[in-house]
């Protein structure tokens, strides 16, 4: 059986933690959010379908007068967003940081953005008048607070019917306020956690993410923000739009994770195919399957990624501050996922069947364990390929400078001419079984002094090439000089020195 990572690097990782992280919910209102709904709802009020504009004109100004009394209420000021290329995220780190980061309203953005509407219709062959559905433009609100529970979040709120809400919200968030909360502490990098005084407590927090208390914050949100309930008659019906579910290994040190890191990305871009990515998200490939799969490594500003896809859903695999491993998984669409539930048929009888997850909040409960599972069959993956780190990380230890006792010892050259008949030396035979002291390799090393010899065997124990044999002045090689002499030279001869001579030629 495959050793996990979790086992292999158990000292070196100073815990493990699987939690949601981004969050995008969709609200909307059930009797108007498709144009049949509208339809009836307009009959029903016994508004004239050519008059549709006319009833949603005093909404949009309804909620554009809403807007600029909480903004005056809470001192702030909209701002209208006009270019593209500003982000909305960095305008408002930017209050935050000025701000500070206590709860409360931080900041309302306003810009033109697409949104769904309807227009009226009349059909000749039928002589019916109904809506029908298309897409236009108009001013949307983003409200942004920071909630006493889920920590900094957005309500998108568009100001033309059907009135399609947006709300985002991250889980590492949510766990930060639970943890100081239960008086734990930690220290985040961005929306990384890279200590924990409580690992086993804070997963524990994290599995109890409850969308009854979502729920509950969504519809007030929806009340300060969105004034038009009344008309409708309805409350807000929340739906899962993307879901990402992640999985960090942190390590203690980034000598440990970045060779590691490089090494399980280069051999994953490569060896993953179109079987293993379906086998991570728990599906097979079958002659029906439709979706597109495939794998991308892109390189960002934080660093590089490694994404599998499989239609709508994703798998990946990239790091943080060279601090943690995060494996998480993506999808916009949680219908992909099956699972064992109570069904009701329309001739309204009940069974229970394996069916595609439902898209409410309240599918967050099941979700969790699917998207975990995910991420678990891609750690097992990852754990089978070849691990070399230790041998990158051994590398460095050998030809980096090292301060002992407050002196700075050079690192190791295996190319030059002087150390590497120093190391020749060690190699050979006849000290192997009784050792080796520097009356020994006076005879190797005839242009070196006794004293320089003496400094070259203490730089070789401090870097742990040699050890010393107990009461006496002889030395061994560690299995780490065996096996660094040993490919020092092999390269040298193999393939340093061939390629030389036909330059030299």
């Amino acid at each position: 059986m495959t050793e996990m990572l979790t086992d292999r690097y158990e000292e070196r990782l100073a815990g493990v933690l699987s939690c949601y992280d981004r969050i995008v919910i969709t609200g909307t209102l059930p009797g108007a959010c498709y144009a049949a709904g509208m339809t009836s709802f307009l009959n029903a009020q016994h508004i004239r379908i050519f008059d549709y504009p006319r009833f949603a004109e005093p909404l949009r100004e309804r909620i554009r007068e809403g807007a600029q009394a909480l903004a005056a209420q809470q001192g702030v000021q909209i701002q209208h967003i006009s270019q593209t290329h500003v982000r909305k995220e960095d305008v408002v780190a930017a209050v935050i940081k000025e701000r500070g980061d206590h709860p409360g309203l931080v900041h309302i953005l306003s810009a033109m953005e697409a949104c769904d509407a309807y227009e009226p219709w009349h059909d000749k062959r039928t002589h019916q008048t109904f809506l029908r559905h298309t897409s236009g433009k108009c001013l949307h609100y983003y409200f942004y607070f920071i909630d006493e529970t889920l920590g900094l979040t957005f309500l998108r709120v568009p100001t033309w019917c059907p009135f399609r809400l947006q709300f985002y919200c991250n889980g590492h968030s949510w766990l930060a306020r639970s943890l100081t909360a239960a008086g734990i502490g930690y220290t985040t990098a961005d929306n990384a956690f890279i200590r924990i005084d409580d690992w086993e407590r804070a997963q524990q927090l994290a599995d109890g993410f409850s969308p009854d208390t979502l729920h509950a914050i969504l519809d007030g949100y929806t009340q300060q923000c969105c004034p038009v309930l009344d008309v409708f008659g309805q409350t807000y019906h929340w739906s899962l739009m993307q879901v990402e579910y992640s999985t960090d290994l942190v390590f203690r040190s980034e000598e440990i994770l970045k060779p590691l890191y490089e090494a399980l990305s280069r051999q994953a871009i490569f060896s993953v195919k179109a079987e293993q990515v379906a086998t991570f998200l728990g599906k097979k490939i079958t002659p029906q399957l439709a979706q597109e799969i495939g794998s991308r490594f892109a390189t960002r500003i934080e660093g590089t990624c490694i994404k599998h896809r499989l239609g709508q859903v994703s798998v990946k695999m990239y790091d943080k501050f060279n601090r943690v491993l995060r494996l998480e998984t993506t999808t916009n669409d949680v219908s992909f996922f099956k699972h064992y539930r109570k069904v009701e048929h329309r001739d309204h009888h009940e069974s229970h069947e394996v069916a595609p997850l439902k898209k409410t909040i309240y599918s967050l409960i099941d979700l969790r364990e699917i998207l975990l599972g995910c991420n678990r069959r891609y750690l097992e993956y990852l754990s089978a390929l070849d691990d070399f780190s230790a041998g990158d990380r051994n590398l460095h230890r050998l030809t980096r400078p090292k301060t002992v006792d407050g002196h700075t010892l050079k690192g190791f050259n295996f190319f030059d001419s002087t150390q590497q008949a120093l190391l020749r030396a060690l190699q050979r035979p006849e000290f192997n079984l009784r050792g080796i002291c520097r009356a020994d390799l006076k005879s190797f090393l005839p242009h070196l002094s006794v004293s320089s010899i003496t400094r070259y065997l203490w730089r070789l124990r401090k870097f742990g090439l040699i050890k010393k044999v107990a009461h006496s002045y002889r030395y061994y090689l560690t299995r780490l000089g065996r096996s660094a002499i040993a490919a020092a030279c092999r390269i040298t001869e193999q393939t340093i020195v061939p390629a030389l001579a036909g330059a030299a030629a």
